[in-house]
């Protein structure tokens, strides 16, 4: 199954946007094209800028809580490279892979470096799943069957999760950290980070307010492609449907980010009256200035790939003797 999950996931995807097109036509796409500008271009760099150091900050939180050294501005050229490989790639993931396995051979841990990004993304999902829980119970209107359920779904999840770990970690997690199961024994070890990287004093408050910070400069660049497909519904409106988009976009069924991003996007927009090909074009901006917005990643892999190949200079001013061989 692990062989063909890949190729299931571009299928989905390619599968939803073919289901757009059929039902819609291509013009909704088309138009989400044509309407990305360099005013848009611009607010994208300059949210992507503050979206991409709130990550990064929250990434150096927890790496550092769990012992590991991760300057801010190195952080920050790292998250904007797999930024840009995530969007380019077709799992949506690899960059972030690329960056855990980088860090973690950097500071000599590969599986504490591969758990700390996990946890920051973690984090960062965690605010989507539980501004989506509620966007449930505040606007119930705006979030179509079975949609709303699947969202209730996810919050049920995560709960679960938290508190069985959190249980779990408080029975048996010092007594499994000595045990001769390999997989008891990394089951306590992820667990003591869990709690070091995410749920001590020293660290949830500042995660949680870099979290919530980042869904706020995502939900700001909704905004803008929104106004740039030309949807003048007011941002009250649009919130809900923007941040249940976002929670879309976490399906292990996209590539690079599109698929289910679209196709909540039609489904809301239409149920809000706004129009499902009008959700689809803002869907389709949002995307465009999404991968506009990493684009500096792009700069930081060339200039990596461009040290990494570059021959070292030849040492001058060294004096050598007649007959001497260096």
């Amino acid at each position: 199954m692990k062989r063909f999950w890949p190729w299931l996931r571009i299928l989905g995807a390619l599968g939803i946007l073919a289901v757009l097109v059929w039902q819609l036509g291509t013009k909704a796409f088309l138009d989400g094209l044509r309407e990305v500008d360099v005013t848009g271009v611009a607010a994208a760099l300059g949210i992507g800028f503050a979206t991409t150091v709130f990550s990064a900050w929250r990434w150096c939180l927890v790496a550092r809580r769990l012992s590991l050294e991760l300057s801010l501005w190195g952080a920050v050229g790292e998250y904007y490279r797999a930024l840009f490989l995530n969007g380019v790639l077709p799992a949506g993931v690899l960059g972030d892979v690329n960056r855990a396995v980088r860090h973690g051979r950097e500071s000599g841990d590969v599986p504490r470096g591969v758990r700390a990004v996990v946890l920051e993304r973690t984090a960062g999902q965690i605010a989507v799943i539980g501004a989506s829980v509620a966007v449930v119970f505040s606007t119930p209107s705006v979030v179509p069957p079975p949609m709303d359920g699947v969202v209730m779904a996810a919050g049920i999840v995560v709960a679960v999760l938290a508190l069985a770990a959190v249980v779990t970690g408080m029975t048996a997690g010092k007594r499994w950290i000595h045990s001769g199961s390999k997989w008891r024994r990394g089951f306590a070890v992820t667990l003591a980070d869990v709690r070091l990287g995410l749920l001590a004093k020293e660290t949830w408050p500042g995660v949680s307010l870099l979290s919530v910070a980042t869904l706020a400069g995502h939900l700001a660049l909704f905004v803008v492609a929104a106004r740039a497909a030309g949807v003048t519904a007011p941002v009250g409106e649009l919130l809900p449907l923007m941040i249940l988009a976002l929670l879309a976009m976490g399906l292990p069924l996209n590539i690079g980010g599109w698929g289910p991003r679209e196709g909540v996007c039609a489904l809301l927009f239409g149920a809000a009256g706004l129009g499902s090909a009008q959700g689809v074009t803002v869907a389709v901006v949002y995307g465009v200035l999404a991968l506009v917005a990493s684009l500096p990643g792009a700069a930081v892999l060339l200039a990596r790939s461009f040290k990494t190949h570059t021959p070292a200079a030849p040492r001058l001013g060294v004096p050598v003797r007649i007959g001497e061989t260096r």
